[in-house]
């Protein structure tokens, strides 16, 4: 190889590891949204003290896959949070979290009392959804769920229920 051409490759080398760098940087300095809704909830003076407990001692933990979607009308992404039991339980609480109206992120919906839920959205609504169990349902398998419909109310500076409805599960 010559000169020249070792050059450029170590030239090349330099240049695809130096975004790399920076971005390892970015990381250390800025963590990741799910540690950084780990906090908020977890000094959040309103969220439940058995979720803040079980935050703090590992037993739960928020689910690194966060929703980010426009929910409040104002331009900018808003966070759908799931705190996961990491067992049967599943998802135990679902949070939505918002600039709108506020100087710093806050939570503008929780729910802190679930069991098994599953949480999307549809447009700018948020789904909850949660088994309804039937007789002879096995645990795994609720034949319903129970989906309520969140939408954002400016007036109220947070998300409403707008509607709850029984629905086939999924399968």
């Amino acid at each position: 190889m010559t000169a020249r051409r070792s050059a450029a490759v170590a030239f090349a080398a330099c240049c695809l590891a130096l975004p790399a760098a920076r971005a390892a940087g970015q990381t250390a300095t800025t963590g990741t949204p799910q540690s950084l809704f780990t906090s908020l909830i977890a000094k959040d003076r309103r969220t439940a003290p058995d979720i803040r407990a079980a935050l703090r001692s590992g037993r739960v933990f928020v689910d690194e896959d966060v929703t980010f979607a426009e929910l409040t009308g104002d331009g900018r992404q808003d966070a759908i949070v799931r705190v996961d039991s990491g067992g049967a339980g599943g998802t135990i609480a679902v949070y939505v979290f918002s600039t709108d109206g506020a100087k710093r992120l806050r939570a503008v919906y929780r729910n802190q009392r679930l069991y098994r839920a599953l949480a999307g959205i549809d447009g700018t609504a948020v789904l909850v959804s949660t088994p309804r169990y039937q007789a002879g349902d096995e645990l795994c398998c609720a034949s319903q769920m129970l989906e309520r419909r969140l939408t954002w109310s400016g007036r109220a500076r947070r998300m409403v229920l707008r509607s709850t409805r029984a629905i086939p599960a999924p399968v």
